[in-house]
């Protein structure tokens, strides 16, 4: 028995050795939101402050998904903030001045974005312009173009419609749950139930899978984390999960940018871990020589990371658009900093084939937690600056040494 019991500290320290870099993350996560809850004095998850953390930094979190594929895959997207800025005037002129249809707009403005990263894509991986070069030449062209549909003007406001793309809120389908309101009583405490529901229900699926994908590996000889670190690992992921739901639910539920975004997240963790797709763009990332001698064809892989980019960032150029209520020329400005900094916090390596979706998106809330709580203690934004690129250095130092140890 003590053998075993040595066996499992062994394999669940080796765990944790082998996989630093993906949960020291989700622990400086954690640190930084019980930091900020403290400095701030706990206005950090209160309610209202939880509902502005996912609205403000859903966008980011969102084309972090496709950074990670493009860095992944060896390159890098300077483009984006400005793809935003652009996408924001595009959506102002069809629906404000043209009256368009919102729901024609959003399909016109994705695939627009899906034209643009093919633009870049192609130049890329056809014409093997470096990605730096081609993005940079991208980001001048859409700013300028962003600034001319403008006309260096604010076009706003939009119609109701459109704004619940990142302002709206699910509705609470189980209002009856919550009974007849009572004056004498005040405001219920839970005002969505629906929201919790969606949480509570979304955790089991969470532990359903985790012993479903643990079962499966022991079918086929895979290893599995350690029995005793999984049970952690989900008994900390639940309680989180469980009160950050509670939180939104006493407010006004789930916001439908948390609802897209979780959708996105749930569907590139699938790609990137599960498709061909998914493993020949790591493949690529890791060894492109390689990867081309298999038979993969690179190039348009290249071109796809591109496209998906390109959609993602016009997604988010419509939610920050609505969340304004106006399309501004400096929409965007610094987004792709913000954008390849999360990617790389989150465990992304800067040499290509290294990167998991989850971590990504971690990096977003890490900076966003960061933008927030320094706001509300009222850090100056100089400050706010150093402090983002002091941390990005330390991310990309830490993975260099792990790389260079092993």
């Amino acid at each position: 028995m003590g053998n075993g019991n040595n066996s499992g500290q062994s394999s669940i320290g080796d765990y944790l050795k082998n996989n630093i870099r993906e949960y020291g993350m989700l622990v400086a996560l954690v640190v930084i939101m019980l930091f900020f809850q403290y400095w701030t004095g706990g206005i950090l998850f209160k309610p209202v402050n939880l509902t502005n953390l996912v609205l403000q930094n859903s966008f980011i979190a969102i084309m972090s998904l496709g950074m990670l594929l493009i860095i992944v895959a060896g390159h890098i997207d300077l483009s984006v903030g400005s793809i935003v800025g652009f996408i924001g005037a595009l959506a102002a002129v069809l629906t404000v001045k043209l009256q368009i249809n919102f729901l024609i707009v959003i399909v016109i403005c994705l695939f627009v974005g899906g034209l643009i990263g093919a633009a870049q894509g192609y130049w890329v991986a056809y014409r093997r312009i470096p990605a730096f070069i081609a993005t940079l030449a991208g980001m001048l062209v859409f700013r300028g173009l962003t600034l001319y549909v403008l006309g260096g003007r604010n076009i706003g406001p939009f119609p109701k419609e459109f704004q619940l793309i990142s302002t709206g809120f699910v509705p609470d389908f189980l209002s009856f749950l919550g009974g007849a309101p009572d004056p004498a009583a005040g405001d219920p405490l839970i005002k969505n139930y629906f929201a919790l529901v969606v949480i509570v229900l979304a955790v089991l699926f969470m532990i359903y899978n985790g012993l479903r994908t643990r079962k499966i590996n022991e079918a086929h000889g895979s290893d599995n984390e350690p029995l005793a670190f999984f049970i952690m690992q989900t008994v900390i992921t639940a309680a989180v999960s469980i009160f950050l739901g509670f939180q939104l639910a006493t407010y006004k539920g789930l916001p439908n940018v948390l609802v897209i975004m979780a959708i996105l997240i749930v569907l590139y963790t699938f790609v990137t871990t599960r498709s061909t797709i998914g493993r020949r763009i790591y493949a690529m990332g890791g060894n492109e020589k390689a990867a081309k001698l298999s038979g993969i064809n690179t190039e348009r892989l290249t071109f796809y990371t591109f496209v998906n980019m390109g959609v993602l960032a016009a997604l988010a150029g419509m939610i920050i658009t609505a969340r304004l209520n106006s399309a501004t020329p400096k929409a965007g400005v610094g987004f792709e900093l913000d954008v390849i900094a999360a990617c790389f916090i989150g465990g992304a390596s800067a040499s290509g084939g290294v990167g998991k979706i989850t971590g990504a998106v971690i990096g977003a809330f890490i900076m966003g937690v960061m933008n927030n709580g320094m706001s509300i203690v009222g850090i100056g934004i100089d400050f706010q600056q150093m402090i983002k690129g002091l941390v990005l250095l330390a991310a990309v130092f830490f993975d260099v040494y792990n790389k260079n140890k092993a």
